[in-house]
């Protein structure tokens, strides 16, 4: 059980910066990474060498939303290094020495999302990123470049690109270094094996050979290449210039009870080990004109639910770690909802509303890969259609009160927001994962869009797992309750992994699915966090006792 005083808390903005510089110079950004060595998240350890945690991550995170919303004139973003001849040494191995199994996991996750979030922005965006690596780029600073779109290395005779994880910690990159560096960079299998075993790496002619970086540069040439690359990249983009939208401080009220937006709230029953999430539909009419939408700006409903919503399941995820069960549920007025999915339909193009989409989109995909049990109660007085039935697709199991005579019988509502608007990280839509992209199902479902749907309708097309009636209701939704409950979270947290992503695969869904099945085992094998592992004897002067059995 997590206390509210000492939770982590995701939600900052630039002036409180303590490790990044971002500055915006018309169409090129950079951000520039100078890590304070004595502000780690946590006590007992110290960020040297432009090393980082969780909470340079959390910052990270935030500089790229603000590049996303506030400065729509930039079209390239250049990560560097203000520390001289280091880029970045990864993650701090103190830190992870001395955190938790949990904790490690949920910071190569949310720093997976963090990369994957920089894709994410190159594919659909218009941004590009590179990654000017003026000194040494070892582990999780090298994972950081291989999320941009190019890599170049300053030629100074000693800055080497690396991946030291297996030969100095007995761990593996934590942040899809080794899906990335083939899937991505197309390393030869060879090149690759040898790269993944040197600690000290690879540098100059070799890395640009091996295809490890796209270009080496000499000192004296370095800023004005990166910067004439830069230029070129943001000549190819369509971002439009403009005024931006300021990302205003998000309001939470946090307790021992849950959670408090204006659009979002948790309720936390700790006896029951469940927390029950309701979203609420917009309070008033969502405009639909691009002038009003820029003028409500952060406080449009789309974008402010999106940011609530996302806040709340990194606090959770990373804050709640015994509450292992979320039922979703959703309040208030269909009709709303689906005006919102009008405007974001009718102005796609627009640089605001795409933009709204993608926060949409990465918000989904991260409840995607939470390691919680997901249900959804579909009841009287929900409003689950278009974007917010993404809340029941995302779920295990979908619940659908059959209740005629109820004032306000539940209904779902497709829209064409379901159709392709938030893929899931293996590119489907959730509606394509459900049913396997057959075409019966699918066409079924699209011939009803926009139509109301009542339980044994919905029950009928696939679209929901069970449909109780009011008698039954009640004791339906207590005893799966009760029966998830019971079961192991590990094992739970397996299962789900495995039937969630189910048939297409990626580079995205290798990522999460090495870092959950490799590295979570490798994080509990002695080889690593025993006393005599490599990871907690990592610069004690102490050889690693192995234990040589290959499992």
């Amino acid at each position: 059980m997590s206390t509210v005083s000492s939770a982590v808390d995701f939600r900052t903005e630039p002036s409180r910066y303590r490790h990044w510089r971002l500055s915006c110079e018309g169409s090129v950004a950079t951000l520039a990474m100078d890590v304070a060595e004595d502000a780690g998240l946590r006590p007992g350890y110290k960020l040297k060498l432009n090393s980082y945690d969780l909470g340079v991550d959390i910052e990270l995170h935030d500089a790229l939303q603000r590049i996303r919303f506030e400065h729509p004139e930039v079209r390239t973003v250049v990560v560097t290094s203000m520390k001289d001849r280091v880029f970045c040494s990864g993650a701090n191995i103190f830190m992870l020495g001395l955190s938790s199994h949990a904790w490690k996991v949920n910071f190569c996750k949310f720093t997976n999302e963090t990369r994957n979030g920089m894709e994410d922005a190159s594919e659909h965006s218009g941004l590009k990123f590179i990654a000017a690596l003026n000194g040494a780029c070892a582990g999780g600073g090298y994972e950081l470049a291989l999320a941009c779109d190019e890599i170049l290395l300053v030629d100074d005779r000693s800055s080497a690109v690396a991946l030291p994880e297996v030969p100095l910690l007995g761990v593996l990159p934590g942040t899809g270094g080794l899906t990335r560096v083939t899937d991505k960079r197309r390393v030869r299998h060879d090149h690759a094996d040898i790269f993944c075993t040197l600690v000290e790496g690879v540098r100059g002619q070799r890395a640009k050979e091996w295809r490890l970086v796209d270009d080496v540069i000499k000192p004296a040439q370095f800023q004005e290449a990166v910067q004439g690359r830069a230029q070129a990249l943001a000549a190819l983009s369509d971002r439009p210039g403009g005024a931006g939208v300021a990302l205003t401080p998000l309001q939470r009220e946090a307790d021992a009870e849950g959670l408090r937006y204006r659009h979002v709230d948790v309720r936390i029953d700790r006896d029951a080990r469940l927390a029950t999430w309701t979203v609420r539909a917009p309070q008033e009419a969502v405009p639909d004109e691009i002038d009003a939408i820029l003028a409500q700006g952060a406080d449009w409903w789309p974008l402010a639910m999106a940011r609530e919503l996302d806040d709340a399941i990194l606090y959770m995820r990373t804050n709640e770690l015994d509450i292992g069960t979320w039922v979703l549920k959703t309040a208030g007025d269909a009709a709303r909802v689906q005006g919102a999915d009008a405007a974001l339909e009718r102005h796609a193009g627009h640089w605001f509303v795409r933009e709204t989409t993608g926060m949409l989109r990465r918000t989904l995909a991260r409840l995607d890969v939470t390691s919680r049990t997901l249900f959804a109660f579909i009841e009287p007085g929900s409003c689950f259609t278009g974007t917010l039935l993404e809340l029941a697709l995302v779920a295990d199991r979908i619940y659908m009160r059959d209740d005629e005579d109820a004032d306000a019988p539940a209904r779902i509502t497709l829209t064409g927001r379901n159709f392709g608007a938030y893929p899931m990280v293996t590119g489907q839509s959730r509606l394509q994962r459900r049913f396997y992209e057959e075409e019966g199902p699918l066409e079924a479902v699209r011939a009803v869009a926009g139509r109301a749907l009542d339980a044994r309708e919905a029950l009928a097309l696939g679209l929901v797992t069970f449909a109780p009636d009011e008698l039954d209701w009640d004791d339906e939704v207590r005893l799966a309750l009760e029966e998830r409950r019971a079961l192991s979270p590990d094992a739970l947290t397996g299962m789900e992994a495995n039937l969630r992503f189910g048939g297409k695969e990626n580079m995205a869904t290798r990522i999460f699915g090495r870092l959950t099945a490799w590295q979570n085992w490798i994080f509990n094998r002695p080889n690593a966090v025993g006393e005599k592992g490599a990871l907690k004897l990592y610069g004690k002067g102490e050889q690693a006792n192995f234990d040589w059995n290959r499992v």
